[in-house]
């Protein structure tokens, strides 16, 4: 590629200005497209010239191109000098004919990979011609033209501004640029301009008879369901219900809790989910947040709700059996709801200690339920299972998307989601067409698959979401299920759910799975810290456009300001910054890199650090701590979290202070006493060195100094193959929630068993000297036991489940 002659007049003119030879000016350009390319500030670059070959360390946050290109200048220097015994011998040329090779190596995960793929050579004084050498089994002729062009731009950019920081130069292209923006976007497709209730409603009309719901032995038909969520919508008119007002619903999941959802719609408000068994503080400070003015409950799930509303006489609870008492009228009410009007509000996990609720609208929940029933293949007569906690965003879809097309929801009881094979039942007897789970319970449904091979005709699709999906467990999957599809789902809270679906029919070729294109009507944008597009392939922050963004955080403009912003490339969007990293891949699809930030993914979950160590600092006794993740051999990830005070504290005591505060999937699994956390040099806590330690974290174990009967040792192997243990470091009065375990493993643990012990045994029977009785009678009978009485210490009824294989909350144990 011949470099245009007022681009090289402009380096020779910039190198008698700066005295720096024209190869430091190209250096420094070179750098700024490897930091786009890479991700990373600081770059190294092997360079070649007549004198031999040198490698050159640049860090792209000196603050200017002039700073850069001076970092270059004395690396080139100090390069001559080294080879040629002297400072003034070894100086390199500052004008004539000459060749210099900038080459670099990229990382395993980047699109430049495999090693020594990229070349650019560099010919004449001020750099006459400019060549690029590529692997063509990394790069292909296209990808390659556009890295030259990355180098003019940078070049351009510097020349132009040379005390600019390099972090300003803009190197995509104007036909790149439209390549993102239109190519790799999400199709556009029209759909419907009705609410869903409404679309609902036509659904009713058509099949009233038929069935719409199930749970349990119960079943609803369409116009059964429909009165009941008429009744509800009435029933909170008739107490002053407006437009967009909060209404809260604290319930089990259950065929009220559907009807109430669809109520809610109906009657234009918002709907707020909360879990009956959530901490009555969480409760009230979630209810407090979204200035919620009603609260839908039922007979058995207030609890934890009439302490919350204790002093909150501004809340109304109402109570689905009175709301039937009423008798309200059971047709459809005709209310006008707009498609940008408010549907929903879910709360997540907050760094500051605050959950915050992301504000969904009508049309991107309408948008994301008709790509699941499109990617999905969702149709007349199919179930699709319901089977996420109400707090979950996926749970609405999995409630009403059958809705839309004449088929039926399958609300999956909490114990057949406790075991594997009751839940595997539980799809074969109810015919459930579709299903999603987080990746780390699917991994528990392939390895009972793989030992007990069951047909489920009806099953066509299975969705995975929550959690990384790994390629091999792809690859498993389609060895015992391989004519059932599998989608790869990502999205956020705050897009309406799902942005994402990589739909397979067989394991992808590479190494990882990608989250796939954007669904329809979704935009996507990779971007760098100043929210421009970063080259295709490159790594950038994950940003979202178009009908899919909510409009921000409930009463919290502060931290809805972070977040949302307008979309610079579409006018009139809204665009939404995840904090999630990613990249094109060459094929169009979304690559996930990972966080850099303190948010974290346990078991599906999205968590703020801040929020748990927040809970953590208020336990007394605490000083000081900080929370990071753990991943030890064999185990999912967990939470550790490490603390000062003047005395170790019980565990127990721990635990039972933070489940006060915050929900059960929140509450670290493993803790450690220090007399002081390690710090940086500038003085905040240390969150590397203490990732390191809990990387390392054994949980404490009741030294095996007792010899074990054969069942307890069998039973001790089985929980070191789970939690990844040593088995001569658990002993007879060890408890397998203390030990790490978490309800997933307790899945796993089952599975690997043989059920001769149930998930909910090892629930409520947690001692390993316990479950070994427990598992000696199940020996004698030849079946599996009956449910044991609770024992002393031992894990309380499982309020709720993460998607299913998350984990349970519960006053013993937390993930």
């Amino acid at each position: 590629m011949t470099v245009p002659e007022e681009l090289r007049q402009a380096v020779r003119t910039l190198s008698r200005t700066l005295d720096a030879t024209p190869a430091s000016i190209w250096m420094a350009a070179h750098a700024r497209v490897l930091q786009a390319l890479s991700g990373e500030t600081e770059v190294t670059i092997g360079c070649m010239d007549a004198s031999g070959t040198w490698p050159c360390e640049l860090d792209l946050g000196l603050g200017s191109w002039h700073a850069l290109v001076s970092a270059a200048r004395i690396r080139q220097v100090q390069a001559h000098a080294e080879r040629a015994g002297g400072p003034q011998a070894g100086q390199p040329p500052a004008s004539g004919t000459y060749e210099v090779v900038l080459s670099t190596h990229h990382d395993e995960d980047s699109e430049l990979a495999e090693g020594l793929v990229l070349g650019v050579s560099l010919r004449g004084a001020a750099g006459d011609a400019l060549s690029l050498r590529y692997r063509r089994n990394v790069l292909d002729e296209g990808a390659a033209l556009r890295i030259a062009g990355y180098h003019l731009a940078a070049l351009r950019h510097l020349v132009a501004e040379p005390e600019a920081d390099p972090a300003d130069a803009d190197l995509v292209g104007l036909d790149e640029r439209r390549f993102q923006l239109e190519q790799l976007a999400g199709p556009e497709r029209p759909r419907p301009q009705r609410r869903f209730h409404e679309l609902f409603e036509e659904r009713v009309r058509q099949h009233p008879e038929r069935i719409a719901a199930v749970q349990d032995a119960r079943e609803w038909t369409y116009a059964e369901l429909n009165a009941r969520a008429n009744r509800v919508a009435r029933a909170l008119l008739a107490r002053g219900l407006r437009a967009e007002d909060i209404v809260a619903v604290v319930a089990e999941r259950d065929l009220e809790w559907m009807a109430a959802v669809i109520g809610i719609f109906k009657a234009g408000g918002a709907y707020l989910p909360l879990e009956p068994h959530f901490p009555a503080d969480r409760i009230a400070r979630t209810l407090t947040r979204a200035g919620a003015r009603v609260v839908l409950s039922e007979g058995g799930s207030t609890t934890t709700l009439d302490v919350a509303l204790d002093g909150m006489s501004a809340v109304t609870r109402l109570l689905f059996e009175d709301i039937e008492a009423e008798g309200h009228a059971a047709d459809d009410l005709g209310m006008d709801v707009q498609p940008d009007q408010l549907a929903y509000v879910y709360f997540t996990s907050g760094s500051t200690g605050e959950p915050k609720g992301a504000m969904c609208e009508h049309d991107g929940m309408l948008n994301h339920l008709y790509a699941k029933i499109e990617d999905l293949g969702i149709g007349p007569g199919d179930v699709v299972a319901q089977s996420a906690p109400q707090c979950f965003d996926i749970s609405l879809w999995q409630l009403v998307s059958a809705l839309l097309v004449g088929g039926r929801t399958l609300i999956v009881e909490q114990d057949s989601i406790l075991d594997v094979e009751r839940f595997v039942d539980t799809v074969k007897r109810g015919e459930v067409a579709v299903f999603q789970v987080v990746p780390s319970y699917l991994d528990a449904v392939v390895a009972y698959l793989d030992g007990k091979p069951r047909a489920l005709p009806h099953l066509r699709c299975v969705s995975a979401t929550g959690e990384a999906l790994k390629r091999e467990l792809v690859r498993r999957w389609f060895d015992v299920m391989p004519n059932v599809k599998l989608v790869n789902a990502y999205g956020l809270t705050e897009t309406s759910d799902d942005t994402n679906h990589e739909v397979m029919s067989a394991a992808p070729a590479g190494g990882s799975v990608p989250l796939g294109p954007p669904i329809p009507n979704v935009r996507i944008h990779i971007v760098d810290e100043q929210q421009r597009l970063v080259p295709l392939g490159a790594p950038g922050e994950i940003a979202f456009s178009g009908v899919c963004v909510g409009r921000g955080y409930i009463n919290d403009p502060e931290r809805t300001a972070q977040s949302y912003f307008t979309d610079p490339y579409v006018a009139g969007s809204r665009l939404y910054r995840a904090g999630d990293y990613g990249r094109w891949s060459p094929d169009g699809k979304l690559e996930y890199m990972g966080r850099r930030d303190n948010q974290v993914k346990i078991s599906g979950f999205r968590i703020e650090i801040g929020d748990i160590e927040n809970a953590l600092l208020r336990v007394p006794g605490v000083r000081d701590g900080a929370v990071v993740v753990g991943e030890s051999a064999g185990q999912s990830k967990f939470l550790v979290a490490f603390y000062s005070g003047n005395r170790p504290l019980e565990v127990d005591e721990i635990r039972n202070g933070m489940a006060t505060r915050v929900p059960g999937y929140m509450v670290p699994s493993a803790y450690r006493w220090q007399e002081s956390l390690p710090l940086t040099g500038n003085g905040k806590i240390d969150r590397k060195a203490l990732t390191r330690i809990a990387g390392e974290v054994v949980p404490e174990t009741g030294a095996a100094t007792e010899a074990l009967s054969a069942t307890e040792q069998r039973l001790a192997e089985a929980w070191a193959t789970v939690l990844g243990l040593p088995a001569g470091r658990i002993g007879r009065q060890d408890s397998f929630f203390a030990l790490g375990g978490t309800s997933l493993s307790a899945v796993k643990l089952a599975v690997l068993l043989k059920r001769a012990v149930s998930i909910k045994d090892i629930m409520q029977t947690p001692v390993l000297a316990d479950l070994a009785t427990l598992l000696e009678a199940s020996s004698l009978t030849g079946a599996a036991v009956p449910s044991a009485p609770r024992a002393a210490g031992a894990a309380a009824e499982p309020d709720s489940m993460a998607p299913v294989g998350g984990p349970v909350a519960n006053p013993t144990r937390y993930p």
